[in-house]
């Protein structure tokens, strides 16, 4: 009897058990107390005191060419005498000569860099000796041609060597953009251009 008892009182135990896990497992709410739930966590944000700076590519670096002189006139005295110089460099000398002899040395650039900057627009001849020979633009060409030039003359060298920093574009000019001008003592009609400045005995224009 007392056997009995003591099975009937296990089983009872067993049944509680069993049904106390059935329920557990039915409810969501209850079942989740169970299951480990994985929390994502996030870093936290850091803050610095600097700015970040991007360098530049070279691309977006402007190229700008820094002369190693403290004057043009330093900067002429500078130049080597070519041994060779080609056709195109002796246009622009001549037109240099022709045009600005006797003139301050920014006086002269400001013509070299007209003729340079001509070539580049896209509306002009390309090279310097089509700028210099082209019709009814420079009043000493005459029968497309060029005077003899003294070409033993400080004049001469003086034209050659700012020619050469013209071309290599190694100084700024005062009329940076000039496509045209004219000597002080004429008064074209050029009401359609943007007047620039008065550089010794010429006025320019872009």
């Amino acid at each position: 009897m007392r056997k009995k008892v003591e099975w009937a009182s296990a089983i009872a135990l067993a049944a509680t058990v069993l049904t106390a896990l059935l329920g557990a497992t039915g409810s969501g709410a209850a079942a989740s107390d169970f299951i480990p739930t994985l929390i994502e966590t996030k870093p936290a944000p850091q803050f610095v005191s600097q700015p970040i700076v991007q360098a530049l590519s070279a691309d977006e670096v402007e190229d700008t060419d820094t002369p190693d002189a403290d004057s043009l006139e330093q900067l002429v005295s500078q130049q080597d005498a070519p041994d060779d110089m080609s056709r195109d460099m002796r246009c622009l000398a001549g037109a240099i000569y022709f045009e600005a002899r006797g003139e301050s040395l920014e006086g002269q650039l400001a013509v070299g860099r007209v003729i340079v900057n001509r070539t580049k627009s896209g509306r002009f001849p390309a090279s310097y000796c089509g700028v210099v020979y082209q019709p009814s633009q420079f009043s000493f060409i005459r029968g497309r041609s060029m005077p003899a030039v003294r070409e033993n003359s400080p004049s001469w060298q003086e034209a050659v060597a700012i020619a050469q920093i013209a071309d290599d574009g190694a100084w700024k000019s005062k009329v940076k953009g000039a496509l045209f001008f004219h000597a002080k003592r004429v008064s074209p009609r050029w009401s359609k251009l943007t007047r620039l400045a008065q550089v010794d005995n010429h006025v320019f224009y872009r």
